[in-house]
């Protein structure tokens, strides 16, 4: 009981905000809103730039648009992450509509263990209910926080209702290690980071650039043989999402090299393209760019 207590000791002011009824939640994301979008100006830089060298068709009124929405959703999934320390596991399944939920099981029920090919779309936080949904083992790869305070408060969250949180250098063995004791599992891996320089990488044409994107979840795919899915969000309504999963291959070794990777990006930008608002903006996505230098790591590597 009290290694229990310990954790929400620590994190008490969270836990006390996490408590507060979601209209209160919201509140607190407008307040939040102008803090960041007007006084603080996060990032105002880089995601006007994003926005505006992938959608140079726009009007300027409509990517204004675009970039006040962005932060009000992004400021929505602040209070919703929070939210998720004390979230009953009822609300939880009522605020996560799964659209599609037999194409999961379908391969699930068939002992293939499927890898979550996922982005920072929608509120991607929220894949963490996905044990209330499937009753099989969930595994998501992530890079540890520097700030140890906060990567504890992040475990924590992501790993409430049953998702096992694996440090990305750890992910490749861990999942030849469970598959040799027959494990049935889903394996997260958000894929629209931006590749350092040093990794290993394959280009594509996105959102009107040439982006890099890792090669790891595709060599993982193929070296175990996972179904691979696409999960998109849609926002029905504040702290309601819909989400659907989309079939990439179910054979990853039949596919021509790095066509996962890229039948993964056109699936991401149709997504985009729909409800641009719902993507992480603020992320330097394009860092680098197309003829970088590089030397290529042997072995795999990916990063959440």
């Amino acid at each position: 009981m009290k290694n229990k207590m310990l954790p929400k000791i620590r994190y008490l002011p969270f836990y006390a905000i996490s408590a507060l009824p979601m209209p209160v939640l919201y509140l607190l994301s407008d307040l939040l809103f102008i803090v960041v979008y007007y006084l603080m100006k996060y990032r105002r830089n880089v995601v006007s730039d994003n926005i505006k060298k992938s959608f140079p068709q726009k009007p300027p009124i409509t990517r204004r648009k675009i970039e006040k929405d962005f932060y009000r959703h992004f400021c929505d999934i602040l209070v919703e992450s929070i939210k998720t320390l004390t979230i009953g596991k009822k609300s939880a399944m009522k605020r996560l509509r799964i659209e599609n939920p037999d194409l999961v099981e379908h391969y699930l029920s068939e002992k293939k263990n499927i890898l979550l090919y996922t982005a920072h779309q929608g509120n991607w936080e929220w894949m963490i209910f996905l044990p209330l949904f499937f009753p099989y083992r969930s595994n998501t790869f992530y890079k540890p926080i520097k700030n140890h305070y906060f990567n504890g408060l992040f475990k924590i969250i992501r790993e409430r209702f049953g998702v096992h949180c694996i440090e990305s250098n750890k992910g490749y063995r861990t999942i030849i290690d469970l598959e040799r004791k027959n494990v049935i599992m889903m394996n997260c891996i958000i894929g629209d980071q931006s590749p350092v320089r040093i990794s290993a990488k394959h280009w594509c044409h996105f959102l009107n650039r040439e982006t890099a994107f890792f090669v790891g979840a595709e060599k993982l795919a193929k070296k175990t043989g996972e179904v691979v899915l696409f999960p998109s969000f849609k926002k029905i309504r504040r702290g309601c999402y819909g989400l659907r999963f989309s079939l990439i291959t179910d054979n990853p070794v039949s596919m021509r090299t790095n066509g996962i990777i890229e039948d993964y990006a056109g699936a991401l930008e149709n997504v985009i393209l729909k409800s641009p608002e719902l993507w992480l903006w603020s992320h330097r996505r394009w860092k680098l760019t197309a003829g970088t230098w590089n030397f290529k790591v042997p072995g795999i590597i990916w990063s959440i």
